[in-house]
């Protein structure tokens, strides 16, 4: 794993431009995201969800366009290709080139248009219709904003996340909730964009793996959850815009958490973005190069400073990985099973069963996508389900001299990737997952595969 606060000696150099649009989300709008919850609208805002675009231009290379976009999780391919596809035909680029990431709150608005009949389901397409617009106009403006910049990275820590799976007393069975007995992984990895002509800074970019489960049931506010204030400190401190992109934070969350106070939430944001101004406050302004030892009471080690390596290299891979499927029924067995529950959570459970069984179909095998993208001499590796933090934590061990992000739900939602030594559980994110044992394995050998053929 990479040390804490570690420099990474390198550097992409072009032309990159950053925008952000703000989401005017409805009050009244769906918004049941919890089983336990017993209302189904959203009664007020907390902090406004927003999207941010990043636009990184090379010579003789079609741009990249990475975008953070604050919604928890797609329903259907159709509502995630009805905004994505969008970007595609504004900016001409290919399906490799242009990554849209979910915050992944758990306190965002409904973006499934078959919850039409639900009450307040008439606003989402309307809602959704404007996120395609806001989305679009962030990505184009982001690209006409392109300048000459370097966008350096350094690794640091922060213990907001903690591990979730939490063995259930006197049962086999494991709860969602903080579990001190294991460890979580706290790497936290930020991205400098800085304008050569001026030195300034124009973007943070923020990849952290921690659920964003602050706010619960009780909860009927919309919220961007920890990570709005984590980007306003980022923001207020640095005059910067400030992109979040969610990690693999499969069995990762806050230890305090399912509560209704956003307050809470908000400390959360601040004690990550600290994390994040704390590295920023560290970053080398030349790389120090080991130059020798001096005698003098004790032998001394003397460094010299360096520029660091810079690159113009911009490459975007999109590979369709085969994921087996568990044995699991038909869209049409979970329908009736649905017909004949009363129980408000249950059916919730089935609902979300259906649309898993709808992206991923009725048959034994799933064709998943998975981008991977090298940015100068940093990669980044991008995939749609909840992949455990084995998938961020394997990609840096196998590539320990390069930045490496990692993105859970990006280009659309399925299901959980646990490891294969987790299956056999009693396990939520084990039994909700449509994909078969090894699935996530599968994922981390093609991702150092296509990594390696780019390097």
């Amino acid at each position: 794993m990479p040390s804490s606060a570690s420099p990474l000696n390198s550097a992409f150099v072009g032309e990159i431009g950053v925008a952000r649009e703000e989401l005017i989300t409805p009050v009244g709008i769906y918004a049941r995201n919890w089983g336990a919850a017993t209302h189904d609208v959203a009664e007020g805002i907390h902090r406004p969800l927003t999207v941010t675009a990043l636009a990184l231009s090379s010579s003789g290379d079609a741009p990249l366009i990475l975008i953070g976009l604050d919604l928890g999780r797609w329903r259907s391919r159709d509502d995630e290709w009805f905004v994505r596809g969008a970007v595609l035909d504004a900016l001409g680029l290919d399906p490799a080139r242009v990554l849209i990431a979910l915050s992944h709150t758990h306190a965002g608005p409904g973006v499934y248009r078959e919850d039409l009949d639900k009450a307040g389901g008439k606003l989402i397409a309307p809602f959704l219709t404007a996120v395609r617009d806001a989305v679009v106009r962030a990505a184009r403006t982001a690209l006409g904003s392109c300048r000459p910049a370097r966008l350096s990275w350094r690794y640091g820590r922060c213990d907001l996340a903690k591990n979730r799976d939490r063995p259930e007393a006197g049962s086999s069975r494991y709860i969602v909730g903080y579990n001190p007995e294991t460890p979580a992984d706290d790497t936290l990895l930020v991205g400098r964009v800085e304008e050569i002509a001026s030195g300034r800074t124009l973007a943070v970019v923020v990849n952290y793996a921690c659920h964003p489960t602050t706010l619960a049931w009780q909860n009927r506010l919309i919220s961007p959850d920890y990570p709005g204030a984590m980007r306003e400190l980022v923001e207020q401190t640095t005059g910067a815009t400030c992109l979040f992109l969610q990690g693999a934070s499969g069995e990762l969350a806050p230890a305090e958490q399912y509560v209704g106070d956003t307050t809470l939430a908000d400390r959360h944001g601040r004690r990550l973005g600290h994390a994040v101004l704390s590295v920023l406050e560290s970053w080398p302004e030349q790389a120090l190069v080991f130059d020798g030892v001096v005698e003098s009471g004790a032998p001394l080690a003397v460094f010299r400073a360096e520029p660091a390596r810079s690159s113009g290299l911009l490459c975007a891979i999109l590979q369709p990985v085969e994921l087996t499927l568990k044995p699991l029924p038909s869209i049409r067995e979970i329908e009736e099973q649905m017909l004949q529950c009363t129980d408000r959570a249950l059916r919730e459970r089935l609902w979300r069963q259906r649309g898993n069984r709808l992206i991923v179909g009725d048959g034994t095998v799933s064709s998943m996508p998975l981008w991977v993208w090298r940015i100068g001499d940093a990669l980044l590796a991008a995939q749609p389900n909840e992949a455990y933090s084995l998938f961020q934590r394997e990609l840096r061990q196998r590539f320990p001299q390069r930045p490496v992000a990692a993105l859970n739900l990006t280009n659309g939602s399925a299901g959980y990737l646990p490891p294969q030594d987790h299956f056999g559980r009693n396990e939520y994110a084990v039994w909700q997952s449509p994909f078969a044992q090894g699935s996530l394995e599968t994922v981390i050998k093609t991702a150092v595969a296509e990594a390696t053929r780019m390097l």
